[in-house]
């Protein structure tokens, strides 16, 4: 079955496509005072990265738990109700862990975004 389009049509087509990713690849990381206060307020501080990632260079007293890794390491994240600061690259893979948590009834999960975020504050 073919489909006729004209020029427009496929543009539009084109520019939604692109925008519908784009959206979904956007982390929703907090803002710095926010994650400031959560660390000073006692976070656990979890690096979802690679352990190699993780070696190169970590917030400190953070601990390693790669995205991968979180569904079977959840006991390490301890009360359903502790507050949790986690953290990546780019705020993509925090995204994804954050919603995996939350899933599994964590209730104060804050993205803190990217690693280079995390090292300024």
């Amino acid at each position: 079955m073919v489909i006729a389009m004209n020029n427009r049509t496929l543009n539009m087509l084109v520019t939604t496509a692109i925008l519908a990713f784009a959206g979904g690849c956007r982390s929703s990381a907090a803002d710095a005072v926010t994650v400031r206060e959560k660390i000073r307020q006692g976070a656990l501080v979890v690096d979802v990265r690679t352990p190699g990632e993780f070696d190169a260079g970590h917030y400190p007293g953070a601990i390693n738990i790669p995205l991968g890794e979180i569904e079977a390491e959840i006991q390490r994240f301890g009360r359903a109700d502790r507050p949790v600061v986690l953290y990546c690259r780019s705020g993509n893979r925090s995204g994804r862990a954050k919603a995996i948590l939350e899933e599994r009834g964590f209730t104060d999960v804050t993205n803190g975004g990217a690693y280079r975020d995390m090292i300024r504050l």
